[in-house]
């Protein structure tokens, strides 16, 4: 499939995104719940009848597998994970006794996830768009990493000190030509 695609024209190729958009979001709507991931987790909202309560709920979080369901009934959602979790860093809640909200940490934090459940319909993780992240998002290591790359190519605060003396000099000397000097 991606073979001829690289083969179609862009008018064919935004009509053909355009239904598997479509496509996607009809099969994630059929779904007995939604979900939002980013890269290290991934959120699932379960509607549960009102009035629930947390005694009532089976949630079996484990490596690999998800059950979510009322005692003695049909689960709502049961089946293996499309990746497998960090199982003591994942977590459920009941809110406003009508959802399950089951937190899920990824044990591979640099990759989208295709599905929740193997047996469910994928999405396109190629054409997920992420929000912008935060520094303070970043694990420790990772944040200095990135201050270090955006400080790089930017003035130290004596060369600023430097500039703003020059400029303060040029305007207060308007006749002098400072246009071929090389200042170090």
């Amino acid at each position: 499939m991606a073979d001829d695609y690289d083969k179609l024209s862009q008018e064919e190729r935004e009509a053909r995104d355009k239904a598997d958009r479509e496509r996607e979001t009809r099969e994630q709507a059929a779904l007995p719940y939604t979900w939002r991931q980013e890269l290290g987790e991934v959120d699932i909202t379960v509607p549960v009848p009102k009035g629930t309560r947390a005694r009532d709920l089976v949630v079996v979080i484990q490596k690999k597998t998800l059950k979510v369901g009322l005692r003695g009934k049909e689960n709502f959602l049961e089946g293996e994970l499309c990746q497998e979790i960090k199982i003591e860093e994942s977590t459920w809640t009941l809110e406003d006794q009508q959802s399950v909200l089951v937190h899920l940490e990824k044990l591979n934090r640099q990759q989208w996830w295709e599905n929740v459940l193997t047996h469910h319909p994928k999405i396109d993780t190629r054409k997920i768009q992420p929000e912008n992240s935060k520094l303070s998002d970043l694990d420790g290591e990772t944040r200095g990493m990135v201050e270090k790359m955006m400080q790089l190519g930017k003035p130290t605060s004596d060369e600023l000190k430097k500039m703003e003396a020059l400029k303060k000099f040029q305007a207060a000397h308007p006749e002098l030509d400072f246009s071929k000097a090389k200042i170090s």
